[in-house]
């Protein structure tokens, strides 16, 4: 590969033009893996998908700087707290539990009153990168979306005052938010900006890819390498899950779902585009927190690879992206054996501080 291509990745990758860096390396040159499928030459110069893949150093930070130890101490305590619920037996970590990868594992998620709501759980791995937030954006950041759940009549039903002075009434409180906020008084902002705190440090563990991605080559097998080739070659995955946290942060029709949810189209209701699109999902972890899609639809990752392998329902706000992709079975399987290797051995686990 020569220094002119070689400066030609580094410069796209510094744009954050993953697509750019991803075509340009992994199609510069072909080679064959031990079990005979194409390699398209990952090993020969990987300075540049190691770039676009590559974890950043530090923690999302806010508007204003970042977070303090305080403040993320006290949002853990907050996050596992039943206190924010109406009949107090069911805190934020009920829905996002960090042995389930900071989801549910169900269909649909579930509130304080057993009531079904429309929508899966979304997990909460690195969305401290990726507002705005929810299945249609709502939120435009972290800490917006704090007191939608609390409040919410389906999900923990307690009103802003009354959580408020259940946190007055309780000297542990009182005397953290003291210490942790400048006015130290307990306000709606504090509770904000405090349960963001913590969600931002609600970052994926280094999995097999990372492993991969960082020189061991050893870390994962051969079928993931040509998994990893379809991804960002004729499967096209990139296009929407790009970057170390696999995902763009944006909002796709990918053909799925129908009915009266029509995701971002709701805010955007002149817009043919965004009619039925939704947030695309990080893929960290995503073989171990099915069922998929923002309604749960999907039952397995199987199911998911199918869908997109038929293109899903063809209708004018389907993504240009989202085409019939005739895989393979043996294709099949070596994308399912890449995702594999995005999920970290141990799901990361935060204990409750109080």
């Amino acid at each position: 590969m020569n220094r002119k291509a070689g400066s030609a990745f580094v410069k796209a990758a510094l744009m954050g033009s993953v697509a750019a860096v991803i075509g340009a390396s992994l199609f510069a040159t072909h080679g064959m893996t031990d079990h005979g499928r194409t390699d398209h030459g990952m090993t020969d110069d990987p300075t540049a998908w190691r770039i676009a893949f590559a974890r950043p150093s530090e923690l999302a930070a806010p508007e204003g700087g970042p977070d303090t130890a305080a403040q993320v101490d006290l949002g853990r305590t907050l996050f596992f707290d039943p206190v924010l619920s109406r009949s107090r037996t069911i805190a934020c970590a009920t829905c996002h539990e960090p042995s389930r990868h900071w989801g549910d594992g169900r269909m649909r998620g579930i509130g304080e009153p057993g009531i079904e709501l429309k929508l899966r759980t979304p997990t909460l791995l690195n969305t401290g990168w990726t507002a705005p937030l929810g299945w249609d954006g709502k939120f435009p950041d972290l800490e917006s979306v704090a007191f939608t759940p609390i409040t919410g009549p389906n999900l923990m039903n307690l009103s802003e005052e009354e959580l408020i002075a259940r946190l007055r009434a309780d000297p542990d409180y009182v005397a953290a938010f003291a210490s942790t906020f400048e006015d130290r008084e307990i306000t709606r902002g504090g509770i904000e900006r405090a349960l963001a705190a913590f969600q931002r440090t609600i970052v994926s563990e280094s999995a097999p890819f990372d492993r991969w991605r960082d020189g061991d080559a050893s870390a994962v097998g051969a079928s993931a390498k040509a998994g990893f080739a379809l991804f960002n070659g004729k499967a096209g995955c990139h296009e929407c899950h790009g970057g170390w946290a696999f995902t763009d942060g944006s909002f796709h029709d990918i053909g799925v779902g129908r009915g009266d949810d029509i995701g971002r189209g709701r805010l955007f209701p002149s817009s043919k585009g965004l009619q039925y699109a939704f947030k695309t999902p990080t893929l960290r972890d995503v073989a171990q927190r099915g069922p998929y899609m923002h309604d749960g639809s999907v039952a397995t990752l199987r199911d998911v690879i199918d869908l997109y392998d038929r293109g899903g329902i063809e209708r004018p706000s389907r993504s240009p992206k989202i085409r019939p992709l005739h895989l393979s079975e043996t294709e099949k399987a070596d994308l399912l054996a890449f995702l594999d290797t995005l999920t970290a051995a141990e799901p990361k686990r935060k204990a409750a501080s109080k």
